[in-house]
């Protein structure tokens, strides 16, 4: 299982506020961390990080592993004459979870404390009663004006995240926000950790993506895809747990925490990709579970496979329960057997794979 300084690392790490659009603050951690184990450690101009760590080959193959770095979050939509904050989402944020938490809003001076606000069951018309849309949300900061939240380092267009962090749950398990999908970071990080320690390093070039920008649609993979053009990628993201009361799984298919990674088949995920995995996953001795894609993944292997001629690409799944929640929850057995996997993946890719249908 995976050692305590990574898991303290992983606890940090989930706790580091980075929401769409504003993630320096998890990537300057996730670097700094990363470049022990790597050649070198680069950006772009918008923020997304990588981790090189050279192959042995005389000519190596290039293997992209790809997560992304963003987390759900809101922002200051307006300010109220009364000092109350009015919001907009920032990714996929649940408006019908959100009254009575409380947000820390990353302001010019600093983090501000805010609570949702959320009025007395006693005194709601609870007859017609309904979850709230996201401009029915309003902060309270103890402000009484605009000035006094000015005064505080906040203007309309700041960031802010829920104030609730990562723990440990009994066993095996962790919960807290953001593990969609900063846990996937801490994944490829460990990759990269278990590589650097061998004696020998594997034939292929790996390059470990933090990406920007998964929740709005991808922005980040498909910049950092154009500039890397890898020969194959494999990208790392959670998937829908659906072993918890209420699911229907006809409709969203029969995945469980606790029972190994999951690996997507159709749309974006190359035929020879995904059977490289599976057999990565049978030689590292790894249960996996299996899920459909009929149109689209929903994560940035979307936005990789298409650019330029094509890049060979597949989805590896971390199961997760209650996405975009609070409470959001894995187990650190999936975790470690994802590992495991892209471990495998990489050791397996030797000069002359070539991940193309011919015809």
């Amino acid at each position: 299982m995976l050692e305590a300084s990574a898991k303290e690392f992983l606890l940090d790490y989930l706790d580091t506020p980075s929401p769409t659009g504003f993630e320096w603050r998890g990537q300057r951690k996730w670097a700094d961390y990363v470049r022990k184990f790597s050649d070198k450690v680069e950006s772009d101009a918008y923020g997304t990080a990588w981790a090189t760590l050279e192959g042995s080959g005389k000519k190596p193959k290039q293997i992209m592993l790809e997560s992304h770095a963003d987390e759900i979050g809101f922002m200051v939509k307006t300010i109220t004459k009364d000092g109350f904050l009015y919001l907009d989402r920032v990714g996929g944020s649940d408006a019908a979870t959100a009254r009575g938490r409380r947000l820390d809003i990353l302001g010019d001076k600093g983090v501000v404390r805010g609570i949702i606000g959320n009025t007395a069951i006693h005194i709601r018309d609870r007859e017609n009663e309904k979850a709230p849309q996201v401009h029915e949300l309003y902060v309270d900061i103890g402000a009484s004006n605009p000035k006094e939240v000015a005064e505080a380092g906040l203007r309309v267009g700041h960031p802010a995240v829920y104030s609730y962090g990562a723990e440990l749950l009994g066993k095996n398990l962790i919960l807290g926000r953001a593990l969609d999908n900063r846990i996937g970071g801490f994944i490829i990080a460990q990759v990269m950790k278990r590589l650097s320690a061998k004696k020998k390093r594997p034939s292929a070039t790996v390059v470990a993506v933090n990406a920007i920008q998964e929740e709005i649609g991808g922005n980040g993979a498909k910049m950092i895809a154009n500039r890397l053009m890898p020969d194959v990628a494999v990208v790392l993201d959670v998937t829908h747990a659906t072993d918890t009361p209420g699911i229907d799984k006809a409709k969203h298919g029969d995945v469980t925490l606790g029972g190994g990674p999951s690996i997507t088949h159709g749309t974006c995920n190359h035929p020879m990709v995904v059977q490289r995995l599976m057999d990565s996953a049978e030689k590292a001795e790894v249960e996996i579970q299996h899920e459909s894609s009929s149109r689209y993944s929903g994560t940035d292997t979307d936005s990789i496979f298409t650019v330029g001629n094509g890049i060979p690409s597949a989805l590896i799944s971390l199961p997760l329960r209650y996405m975009h929640s609070v409470v959001e929850m894995a187990n650190l057995k999936d975790v470690q057997q994802v590992i495991d996997v892209l471990v495998a993946f990489v050791e397996s890719v030797g000069p002359d794979d070539e991940f193309k249908i011919k015809i």
